[in-house]
């Protein structure tokens, strides 16, 4: 063990023993003096409360590793576009083809992205931020799990429940994070990249050792290795129920469990083309939270309470909107709770007085895909039909001074909330909500398509028709595949494609690599575009390994 990696474990510690009794316990006079074989003893032969000390911290930071990345986590970088993960799902969201962007007088980094401006060269090895940006944040990742993970060794685990399911939440985060950089910087699997390049792999804390890239296949076999193993463990460690922690809490939905190491499985499978193992650790997901869907009046807010809230007669809650609202989202697999200046109250709602409302960075539906959804789908009512005029506020010299802006028509209310959470009153400097980062129904659309993709056109469908009895409004006939009027003809397949587009429409940049995972280009069909909005290729979904990862490794 390399001496940067004992200062990073003693920095945990360190945390712990100023705190109180923890040196007593530990019985350890000076903190600074721990050895390898002392560590390595206290978790083999130590207390729960004892190894919980020891390791607690650092397991729980694994959590964070999943998505709340930042530029802190970076090293920083001088664009904001580039500092963050969320930021990174934005920018692929507006290039996916189903958003249209604020209007013409926005030029800035996201109109940018949204027009596939082609003086953007973001995949090209030498963008030191958006190529290096999408490297370095799952390289990270990589590193913090194999910091803890080098003193979890089969031994040292043994029979310790806690130590158990520390070792799988570790190994989830791993297989993530390669599982990240396989998605960014190689073909989609069965659209030629199984012939191509993987990633160094490594399995040890060490920046100054470089690996040579295995292969696609090895690094595949890599990462479901590392989830089946975590699988394994969460099943034997007695956490939760079969492994799962569900509910609807900070402790539970901020949790590293079975369901999330079951998800990046399924999300493996489904890109490798193994089905059947997709198709099981969904259905294992779902029945474990018992097919629940998030209720019409939780779903964003609908377009018939637009005019009241603009003339300030009626207000949408952060905590009734099931996406920013752990309480009120039964779907949520992964996500925190009551959270700051997050990019999906930032840019998606155009309530707020920052960038997504009064910063005019409208994110509407593309019209084409909006005239898919059927009338009595109550998704259809999340978008605007016509302009508002909405009268923002700022505080300028301790007055406030009202700006009316214009919301425009096909404006998302998916993510709409004039009241922040925890607040009784609009208020233009309260940005807090909770994230909805993974939910079940992204597990219900990757199990249909991969039932629709493996023959099973049947059970593709039933599947998916629960998803649409879901989202009907109350009282109107239950929709189905079959009579659904715009899937009348469609495939199985084509169905599931259209269901991924309304669904999780503008989630987590879901859609951009849903494209390159059926090696499709996104589509501008809508009329409300941009007259100067161009596609995305094919190629250009797929980042160049960054100039900085090959200067630093020379086995690429």
């Amino acid at each position: 063990m390399n001496t940067t990696t004992i200062r990073l474990m003693m920095g945990a510690l360190c945390g712990c023993l100023l705190l109180g009794s923890c040196a007593d316990k530990l019985d350890v006079t000076d903190p600074n003096k721990f050895t390898d074989e002392q560590i390595e003893d206290i978790l083999k032969n130590g207390t729960d409360s004892e190894r919980e000390m020891i390791l607690g911290g650092m397991a729980a930071n694994m959590a964070a590793q999943l998505c709340k990345r930042d530029s802190k986590m970076y090293g920083g970088f001088s664009n904001m576009n580039y500092d963050n993960e969320w930021a990174f799902a934005m920018m692929r969201d507006l290039q996916c083809g189903d958003i249209v962007y604020g209007d013409t007088r926005n030029t800035d980094g996201w109109g940018r992205y949204y027009r596939n401006d082609p003086s953007l060269m973001y995949w090209e090895s030498n963008q030191i931020e958006s190529c290096y940006g999408y490297w370095v944040g799952p390289s990270l990742v990589i590193n913090e799990a194999n910091k803890v993970l080098m003193y979890l060794t089969d031994e040292i685990v043994g029979e310790s429940a806690l130590l158990k399911r520390y070792k799988a939440q570790c190994l989830t985060v791993r297989g993530f994070g390669y599982m990240e950089l396989m998605e960014r910087f190689t073909k989609a699997y069965l659209h030629g990249g199984k012939e191509g390049h993987g990633m160094p792999i490594y399995t040890k804390y060490a920046y100054n050792d470089p690996v040579a890239p295995a292969s696609a296949e090895e690094t595949w076999n890599f990462i479901k290795n590392d989830l089946e193993e975590a699988e394994r463990l969460f099943g034997e460690s007695g956490y939760g129920v079969d492994g799962y922690t569900i509910g609807n809490t900070q402790t539970e939905v901020y949790d590293i469990d079975m369901g999330i190491a079951r998800y990046m499985i399924a999300r493996a499978a489904l890109q490798t083309g193994d089905y059947k193992t997709c198709i099981e650790a969904c259905r294992d997901i779902l029945d474990h939270y018992g097919w629940k869907f998030i209720k019409e009046e939780h779903y964003g807010a609908a377009n018939s309470r637009v005019k009241a809230i603009c003339e300030k007669t009626d207000d949408v809650r952060a905590d009734d909107n099931a996406f920013f609202s752990v309480a009120v989202n039964p779907e949520c697999l992964f996500g925190w709770t009551t959270d700051t200046n997050q990019y999906p109250w930032f840019y998606m709602d155009p309530f707020n007085s920052s960038n997504g409302g009064y910063g005019e960075d409208y994110m509407q539906i593309d019209q084409a895909l909006y005239d898919r959804f059927a009338d009595d789908d109550f998704r259809k009512e999340r978008f605007t039909t016509e302009k508002h005029e909405f009268p923002y506020f700022e505080i300028v010299s301790n007055d406030t001074v009202w700006y009316p802006k214009v919301i425009p028509a096909y404006t998302s209310l998916k993510w709409a909330a004039s009241i922040a959470s925890d607040q009784t009153v609009r208020t233009h400097d309260k940005t807090n909500s909770d994230v909805i980062l993974f939910r079940t129904s992204e597990v219900l659309l990757m199990m249909a398509e991969a039932q629709a993709v493996s023959g099973d056109e049947a059970g593709a469908k039933s599947t998916l028709d629960r998803l649409l009895a879901a989202r009907t409004k109350e009282r109107a006939t239950s929709l189905t595949c079959d009579n659904y009027p715009s899937m009348r003809g469609l495939s199985a397949l084509e169905m599931v494609k259209l269901q991924w587009r309304m669904e999780m429409w503008a989630e987590n940049g879901l859609n951009f690599f849903n494209h390159k995972r059926w090696n499709e280009a996104p589509v501008y069909e809508g009329a409300n575009h941009w007259s100067d909005k161009t596609s995305v290729t094919i190629e250009h979904m797929t980042w160049d390994i960054p100039d900085k990862e090959t200067q630093a490794n020379p086995n690429w």
